[in-house]
């Protein structure tokens, strides 16, 4: 699959959002109830929460029950109470929680929580290749799940609603992270990331044009920073710059530029767009010609990384040094504020979730809309995403040709 982020599109939003109270009565009437669990991420160190108390309420207000591990929203601000309130059920007990029809997280399934599910149920969870091994998959598939990855859904434009959202929160936070680590407070090098008059503004280097490098270089240019990207295609340069409103540096990879730029640069972030960071890594031969104390942001650590160098972290553990430039490589760097993407990851959930009550279920879903059917990777124990197949040698079927049997 090569979903194309940038492409323009409707958000994903539910025809029910739109009507008549009387009509909203109707679809309440027939709409399928559905029994939703939602586990705690802390101990996978993710703050996000992937339904807050308003959505539940929603949801709630149309039959549908709703059960939440004790502290789950704790990390984004959101106590048991709050959901408590709203009609949730709050348990102490993880495994209440996965024996619910629909599981949803944040943090992909471990092996031992696969172990907790009672089979033939509906998992949404991000996907993070990087962070599954072949036995992971092969439980699902025993388990008979339907698996669906939020990185991988489409509204029905070929529009990413949940990578578009994470990558603007990804960008904008990237700034801040970098800041940080150049000052004393992170035993940096004590360089203001910005401008100050009769000073040599601060370097940014961004690798990519997607939504993320385009909230880096944002807000980067909003603090004076010096900001250059580079990109394999010069047409997607053009279009940041018209984003952007200004003219910038920008290049494709010629070796000596992209050289030259790396040694003088203060900070560099990886962000190519979504699913295609293969096209290109920066070698650890140019991360040694950094300056000492340099940063480098991996946006794309979950997919293999920008940088030679790269290894996924968390934030338990969030920096290493090699060559004496700090690597953060935290795949789920939006958890940051997670509060914030919180409440952008329920906005885009709760019109799935009354789309798939309203199609009388995820089966049917999954059938009616193509989008949502681009994030199945694992359906009824069958392996779905081919790219999952080669990285562990596990034969894929076409989710197309399954339809007709279930």
């Amino acid at each position: 699959m090569q979903p194309k982020e940038e492409s323009k599109g409707k958000d994903l939003i539910s025809k029910t959002m739109l009507m008549p109270q009387e009509e909203m009565l109707e679809v309440k009437k027939r709409g399928q109830k559905i029994k939703i669990g939602i586990p705690s991420d802390y101990s996978k160190v993710e703050y996000r929460v992937p339904l807050t108390p308003q959505a539940v309420d929603l949801l709630v207000s149309y039959g549908h029950e709703i059960l939440i591990e004790t502290n789950a929203g704790q990390s984004a601000s959101y106590g048991d109470e709050a959901y408590r309130e709203v009609g949730a059920i709050i348990v102490e007990d993880s495994s209440q929680v996965f024996q619910c029809d629909i599981i949803l997280r944040i943090s992909p399934f471990s092996s031992d929580e696969i172990d907790k599910l009672r089979g033939n149920q509906v998992i949404i969870s991000s996907l993070q290749p990087q962070a599954h091994c072949r036995e992971t998959i092969q439980k699902m598939m025993q388990k008979k799940v339907t698996a669906i990855a939020f990185e991988y859904l489409e509204n029905e434009d070929g529009f990413m609603p949940f990578v578009h959202q994470m990558s603007q929160i990804a960008g904008a936070t990237s700034i801040t992270i970098a800041s940080e680590y150049l000052s004393k407070s992170r035993e940096g090098k004590g360089v203001l990331f910005g401008e100050v008059t009769g000073v040599t503004p601060a370097e940014l280097v961004i690798i990519g044009t997607g939504t993320a490098a385009e909230y880096a270089a944002k807000a980067a240019l909003g603090l004076g920073i010096f900001v250059k990207v580079f990109d394999t295609s010069i047409s997607d340069l053009s279009k940041l710059e018209e984003k952007l409103g200004r003219r910038i540096f920008t290049s494709v990879f010629y070796p000596k530029v992209l050289k030259k730029a790396l040694v003088s640069a203060d900070v560099v972030i990886g962000a190519m767009a979504f699913n295609s960071v293969l096209k290109f890594k920066v070698s650890e031969e140019l991360v040694k010609k950094m300056k000492e104390g340099s940063v480098i942001i991996d946006l794309n650590a979950s997919q293999g990384g920008c940088f030679e160098t790269s290894k996924c972290t968390t934030f338990n553990d969030p920096t290493y040094v090699k060559h004496g430039v700090v690597h953060y490589c935290v795949p789920n760097s939006p958890a940051l504020v997670a509060r914030t993407a919180s409440i952008s990851m329920s906005n885009i959930l709760i019109p799935v979730l009354l789309s798939i009550s309203d199609d009388g279920g995820v089966n049917n879903y999954i059938k009616s809309s193509r989008g949502f059917r681009k994030g199945v990777y694992i359906y009824h124990g069958i392996l779905t995403n081919h790219e999952l197949g080669y990285m562990f040698n596990i034969p894929a079927k076409e989710i197309d040709l399954l339809l007709a049997v279930f």
